[in-house]
């Protein structure tokens, strides 16, 4: 009887990070109250750019934000505070 070693095999689903860990590649903005609730409940919120997701991490400053978000965002008039 011999023995063989396989190959590893990717399983993780197309579009993910491959880097080994679960950090987002950049950061979306959501509206605030959606946050709290995505956390605890695994609910998924809705990005201004439309990317919808569970909130999963929290930005450190110098996270790389989404530029369409970061677009939609300094557009909106000021004093909207997203509740």
């Amino acid at each position: 009887m011999s023995t063989q070693t396989l190959p590893d095999v990717e399983t993780r689903p197309e579009g993910t990070d491959h880097t080994g860990d679960d950090t987002p590649k950049m950061f979306h903005y959501v509206r605030k109250a959606k946050i709290a609730e995505s956390a605890v409940m695994g609910t998924h919120v809705v990005a201004l750019c439309g990317e919808v997701f569970p909130v999963t991490k929290s930005p450190k400053p110098g996270s790389p934000v989404c530029p369409e978000c970061k677009k939609i965002f300094e557009g909106l008039p000021k004093g909207n505070s997203g509740q």
